[in-house]
């Protein structure tokens, strides 16, 4: 473990959306267009990852 982040290669799961995925997300979201379930089948994610992308947009604008 401690060569693995000397070398910077000790990471965690990868995050399921870009940046840039997450924005649209919240976004169409923000819209009221689109349900959770709708959001869910368009980006391929689960209903957990859904709200956690809209929870983290609401703590980076309040």
């Amino acid at each position: 473990m401690k060569v693995a982040r000397a070398k910077g290669r000790l990471r965690g799961e990868q995050p399921k959306l870009s940046p840039r995925q997450e924005a649209h997300l919240v976004s169409l979201h923000a819209a009221g267009e689109h349900t959770i379930s709708e959001l869910e089948e368009l980006f391929s994610v689960t209903r957990s990852t859904v709200y956690r992308a809209l929870a983290r947009a609401r703590a980076k604008v309040g």
